[in-house]
């Protein structure tokens, strides 16, 4: 028996991953749970962006602050992290897989908001902040997403 009896021409060619998964993400059908993750992301990023608005009109009329400079540090945070939601949602809509932790991250800094708040006699807000962290969770685990957000960097591997 020759040594490549065993081969067939037509077997299947190991990739090496992260090497082409931008093709392979490409050629993939994007699935509606990304789009609505996605969604809720960028969702969730324009409402930090209304609370920044919120603080930058607060500081400019002069309303009654605890300190100028924790509203300030509070701004500052408001829109770093407005700009990290944006780019989680951004980059899981384009199918990487890094996204996917920091989302899951967000939704419970989410609920952590949404049950204190729903307890507390603010329903609507409370709702308003968990249904759409509880849809995120499960999105985020579903087969669908997490096979569609596979794609590493692009780039060959350093070493």
């Amino acid at each position: 028996m020759s040594s490549d009896a065993g081969m067939d021409s037509s077997a299947e060619i190991r990739r090496t991953p992260g090497v082409n998964d931008a093709d392979a993400a490409d050629t993939q059908r994007r699935p509606a749970g990304i789009a609505v993750l996605s969604g809720i992301l960028a969702a969730e990023a324009t409402a930090l962006l209304v609370a920044a608005a919120w603080f930058i009109i607060g500081l400019v009329s002069g309303a009654p602050t605890g300190s100028f400079w924790s509203a300030v540090f509070l701004l500052v945070l408001l829109l770093a992290f407005s700009a990290w939601l944006y780019a989680m949602a951004y980059f899981l809509f384009r199918a990487y897989r890094w996204p996917r932790a920091g989302a899951f991250l967000a939704q419970l800094f989410v609920l952590t908001l949404g049950f204190p708040a729903l307890t507390g006699g603010l329903t609507l807000i409370g709702l308003l902040m968990l249904v759409p962290a509880a849809t995120a969770i499960v999105l985020l685990f579903d087969k669908r997403v997490v096979r569609f957000a596979s794609r590493s960097g692009g780039g060959p591997p350093a070493l």
